[in-house]
């Protein structure tokens, strides 16, 4: 990643973590002696970020620099885990290299779906943790457990989700392909 496409992710990243602490512009202002003005251009991209500006922001919030600019730590090989939600489900990377293999500890809440088999360049691997997760895959439709695994060509058209009755965690790992645009393997239903 170069040091244009670090200092772009920034400015949003400033935004999400005061919006997560609930703080205001004005309030951040106050405690950090930054003008609203700068702090909203921060935000928005329109100010380069400096150590000055980030020294300041990082500790009215009390997060290291790092968390601000999004710098992994040098030479620490632990994954750090922030949990991302789509679509009902939480997923969890635990990878960090984008381009290569991707690794995800993903929980689906109990719920009935109708499955959307959908396709997609690559190959990807589920293994269940617990619960019962159903996987649609082709013309099979089966039900995974516990302990229990599958890998398919993911240009198969596939689904996979809770079986209605509780959650399911389960492990998904799929090559850079994966992480191409899923297309819908069949018309949705008007």
């Amino acid at each position: 990643m170069s040091t244009d496409d670090v200092l772009a992710d920034v400015g949003p990243r400033l935004r999400r973590i005061r919006k997560e602490r609930g703080v205001t512009l004005a309030a951040l202002s106050e405690a950090t002696g930054i003008s609203v003005s700068t702090l909203s251009r921060l935000e928005s991209g329109l100010r380069r970020p400096s150590l000055e500006l980030l020294l300041p922001i990082a500790q009215v919030h009390r997060v290291p620099l790092d968390e601000l600019v999004g710098a992994p730590p040098v030479g620490d090989p632990r994954v750090r885990v922030k949990p991302v939600e789509r679509g009902g489900r939480t997923f969890w990377p635990l990878t960090r290299r984008p381009g290569g293999p991707q690794a995800f500890k993903v929980v689906e809440p109990q719920r009935r779906q109708e499955p959307e088999p959908r396709t997609h360049e690559g190959y990807e691997w589920l293994y269940v943790l617990s619960g019962r997760l159903r996987l649609v895959l082709g013309e099979h439709d089966v039900v995974l457990s516990a302990g229990e695994a599958a890998e398919f060509d993911t240009r198969v058209p596939h689904w996979f989700g809770s079986t209605g009755e509780g959650p399911v965690e389960f492990l998904s790992l799929f090559g850079p392909q994966g992480e191409r645009m899923h297309v819908r393997a069949r018309p949705a239903r008007t």
